[in-house]
């Protein structure tokens, strides 16, 4: 009569353990899983009180999220009974708990509760893994005896491989959120470069701009000043060239709003100087101490064939002279914005452009380009590029340009944003 009776109780608990399994499998969201199994461990068990501790291996902690009348708590792996059943990756059954000198009774006296008995079961997922533990309290029938133990191991297999599932599709969640929320940056910030150059009169124009990750710390811009800024006369274009600390979408929150200021202060008829030296005091005060931006802004006045500018950390600076066929190379001016709001040696240049003369600007994911060996493209290669395709149109040697770069690299990954902005003044006179 007593073996049909455990057989009938085994069966039924089983049948209950089945159905639990069932609910576990439908929450998707971390915090609906561990309330499932707390609730379920409670119902299985008739316990008063349940918690699930959670591991995290960096710290060696237990924590908790989640828990029935019970504050949130973190503690060591090597305190108290969660702990010992976490770190022996053992059952720890305490029948009566103010008999067992293991037992913290602090906890208690701090929420006023009273625990008589408890059962702390290790939550080991797949691969081995050590989820956390699962502890409940107060059985009604005033303590767990061994039957309850084994199917407490059934139950906890089963929890620990829906927490492990849970925690596997949050983070695929947070990666699409992440990769969505960078789609739609790289969409707002490719909508911010220019769609196409402005035309100019004897001159020709290319430029591109490729991060490295879904958005980059580039930019370049190429602004009419005729339709901008009737002060400025109707020959003069303001080119910009800059790059951010860094890539990815902490650079581009940094460079893009710098393009905006520049445009607005266009707009308040700012000359090269004043937008100079506002734009660098306005992000000494908005970016954060280890970041920078450096920059080329010039002016290029296509009657007198002449480009005024600022080169705060850009370079070196490419002038392409047609006549003895030579590459210049220039440095920069001054150092990167948003550093210091006076910075030293800061003086407006001027470089006079030849005919066929070409201006060539690259941030230094052009120059820095490394190739499977780690050994960087380097200028030369560069110089030698632009003066083979010197007579062609500016497109067609940005063209040659990122050719140069993909056959150097020779499959070795992007580290660096890559972007350029060329003006080639026409020949004749």
């Amino acid at each position: 009569m007593s073996d049909t009776t455990a057989t009938q109780f085994d069966s039924a608990a089983l049948l209950r353990v089945l159905s639990i399994v069932r609910r576990l499998a439908e929450p998707f969201e971390l915090n609906e899983v561990l309330t499932a199994i707390i609730d379920s461990g409670r119902e299985l068990f008739h316990a008063d009180r349940g918690s699930v501790f959670l591991y995290d291996d960096t710290t060696r902690e237990l924590y908790s999220t989640v828990a029935t009348g019970v504050t949130e708590i973190r503690f060591s792996i090597d305190q108290g009974l969660a702990g010992e059943s976490a770190r022996e990756r053992n059952i720890v059954n305490v029948p009566v708990c103010y008999a067992d000198p293991r037992f913290n009774q602090e906890i208690d006296l701090k929420t006023g509760y009273r625990t008589n008995s408890l059962i702390t079961i290790p939550l080991i997922g797949l691969e081995d893994e050590l989820v956390g533990v699962m502890q409940l309290l107060n059985p009604s029938k005033g303590r767990f005896d061994e039957a309850d133990e084994q199917l407490a191991a059934l139950l906890a297999s089963q929890a620990a491989v829906a927490i492990q599932r849970a925690r596997l599709l949050e983070e695929r969640l947070v990666k699409m959120r992440l990769q969505r929320d960078l789609s739609l940056a790289r969409t707002i910030q490719r909508g911010v470069l220019p769609k196409q150059l402005p035309s100019a009169d004897g001159y020709d124009m290319a430029a591109m701009s490729r991060p490295t990750d879904e958005t980059g710390g580039d930019i370049y811009d190429v602004v009419d000043l005729k339709d901008a800024v009737a002060s400025y006369g109707t020959a003069k274009m303001m080119l910009l060239l800059a790059d951010a600390t860094g890539h990815g979408i902490g650079s581009a929150l940094s460079v893009t709003p710098m393009r905006a200021m520049l445009r607005i202060g266009l707009r308040l008829s700012a000359d090269i100087d004043q937008l100079f030296t506002h734009i660098n005091r306005q992000l000494c005060s908005d970016l954060a101490d280890n970041r920078f931006i450096t920059a080329f802004l010039g002016i290029l006045d296509t009657d007198a064939h002449r480009v005024d500018y600022y080169a705060a950390g850009q370079g070196p600076l490419l002038h392409f002279h047609a006549s003895d066929q030579s590459c210049e190379w220039i440095g920069a001016t001054t150092i990167p914005l948003g550093i210091l709001e006076e910075p030293p040696v800061a003086d407006r240049q001027t470089i006079y452009l030849a005919p066929s003369d070409m201006l060539v600007l690259l941030t230094d994911g052009f120059y820095e380009y490394q190739n499977a060996a780690g050994k960087q493209l380097g200028e030369t290669r560069i110089g030698e590029v632009v003066a083979h395709h010197h007579r062609e149109p500016a497109q067609a040697t940005l063209d040659a340009l990122l050719e140069c770069v993909r056959e150097y690299a020779h499959g070795a990954p992007q580290l660096d944003d890559l972007t350029a902005l060329i003006i080639k003044r026409h020949g004749g006179a």
